[in-house]
């Protein structure tokens, strides 16, 4: 029997309680996390779960427009970084996040609140008090049940993306990513009972599994 099928027997006979979820993947550069939010949610949906998928910045038209200036714009100070995401934030957790989890359906995002704290945060040096209370303003006070960390040494994964365009922020020299690795495993040590950390250079199969493990105690 497959490991799905034998999750999906578990979850089934556990009932079929529907309570909103709202787990995060974060990461460096090519960690791996949409691949992992795919997996996760073809898991969810082949048990039955309704499932929301989104990333940040992104996932509603306002989101995808500042994406594009993000990405793209030349003269984008670490200040003006910190406000355009967390617009895009503000469009997302509103419009998107708080109602599919008042629905009941579980929502994967792909970077949240701690990506601005590691990039904006300890890559970019904007003081860390600023970026709290302008992410608890985003998102008023909404924090995810789980947080994933894909851990991965940043030039393992700058070489996964050796293979494409990179944008502006990746880009950045390895130091700067370094800085942002250490920001998230900071974060982690600070909240580990909220975030899952994870060796990102493990096969997907098993990264499956260890997500998909800690996912189902939560459902049960």
């Amino acid at each position: 029997m497959s490991f799905i099928c034998r999750l999906s027997k578990i979850l089934i006979v556990k009932g079929n309680i529907r309570m909103g979820l709202f787990i995060v993947f974060e990461g460096v550069e090519g960690s791996g996390k949409s691949t992992m939010c795919s997996e996760l949610h073809h898991i969810l949906t082949e048990i039955g779960r309704t499932v929301r998928t989104v990333r940040e910045p992104g996932s509603t038209p306002t989101g995808e427009k500042i994406a594009t200036w993000i990405k793209s714009g030349k003269d984008i100070v670490p200040m003006a970084e910190l406000f355009l995401f967390s617009a895009a934030r503000i469009s997302l957790v509103e419009n998107v996040i708080r109602p599919s989890l008042q629905e009941g359906t579980i929502v994967i995002c792909d970077r949240y609140i701690y990506s601005t704290l590691s990039y904006q945060g300890y890559g970019r040096g904007v003081d860390r008090h600023i970026i709290e209370n302008v992410n608890n303003l985003a998102t008023k006070g909404l924090k995810p049940d789980l947080v994933v960390l894909l851990d991965l040494p940043v030039e393992l994964g700058i070489a996964r993306k050796s293979n494409r365009d990179l944008d502006r922020i990746e880009q950045e020299d390895k130091t700067f990513h370094d800085r942002i690795r250490t920001g998230y495993l900071d974060l982690a040590s600070r909240d580990p009972e909220r975030w899952l950390v994870i060796d990102s250079s493990l096969p997907i199969t098993r990264l499956s599994e260890i997500v998909w493990s800690r996912v189902s105690d939560m459902l049960q």
